[in-house]
């Protein structure tokens, strides 16, 4: 497949072969997490915001997910998308869709919503040169709220909202997730070792459902404070694909 300007072909987990613009941003651990926070199978997803298409290329090659929708505001990261699912062969089972998910109407309520949103505001830090990083990053086209409503607006009754997030913008989320009648059922906050505080927080809810939230056991990625080696929890997942069982049970 031919390349455009700053773009490069990577080999990343479960031998995906990922497009990736060096502009932009890239591959990273929170997609790889939220993928594998998300356990079962389900028969229709919807991704919120796209980016290159990670997210839904490891859900539907792990079997988590049989067909998806991957909406993305930008024109170019949605032709991302789609060339990535074409290279994996993919395409048949997951569309590329360029919308504002705020104005978006799925033909059918969907089983499972997953998405790694902007999590600044929209005020809020030191804005990146890039303008297709300022978008991916901060809540320009939408915030916290509207992702999780438009969410509650695709699924059925029942259906689960996978999120990963920044703990500084905690209230927020769960405050947001509630407001759009989706209740976070399960918790797990992420460490990169044991004497750094919480980077990301992964939460699933259930669209309807009932106050009870697990807080799992957090998940340290490192062993180590030199980042040199992973934790077992950590290894378990690269290896799987999957959280341990005690991160559900």
């Amino acid at each position: 497949m031919e390349l455009k300007a700053n773009e490069r072909i990577d080999y990343v987990n479960d031998d995906l072969s990922l497009i990736q613009n060096g502009e932009g941003l890239t591959f990273g651990t929170d997609a790889l997490l939220l993928a594998g926070y998300i356990k079962g199978r389900y028969r229709r997803g919807i991704e919120l915001g796209s980016g290159s298409g990670i997210i839904s290329m490891l859900l539907l090659t792990r079997g988590k997910v049989d067909r998806c929708d991957c909406l993305e505001i930008q024109e170019e990261y949605a032709s991302l998308t789609a060339r990535n699912a074409e290279l994996n062969r993919l395409d048949e089972r997951m569309r590329s869709i360029c919308t504002d998910l705020r104005d978006y109407k799925p033909e059918a309520e969907c089983d499972i919503v997953y998405t790694n949103p902007p999590y600044m505001k929209a005020d809020s830090g030191r804005a990146n040169l890039s303008d297709k990083k300022n978008i991916a990053r901060h809540e320009i086209n939408g915030d916290i709220s509207e992702f999780c409503r438009g969410a509650s607006r695709m699924l059925k009754f029942g259906g689960t909202l996978a999120v990963v997030f920044r703990p500084d913008r905690l209230t927020d989320l769960i405050c947001a997730m509630r407001d759009a009648d989706v209740e976070p059922k399960r918790m797990t906050l992420v460490f990169a070792d044991t004497s750094s505080v919480p980077s990301m927080v992964l939460v699933e809810g259930k669209k309807g459902g009932k106050s009870s939230l697990k807080l799992t056991r957090p998940l340290v990625i490192y062993s180590d404070a030199s980042h040199a080696a992973y934790g077992e929890d950590m290894n378990f997942i690269m290896e799987n694909g999957i959280f341990p069982k005690e991160y559900y049970t």
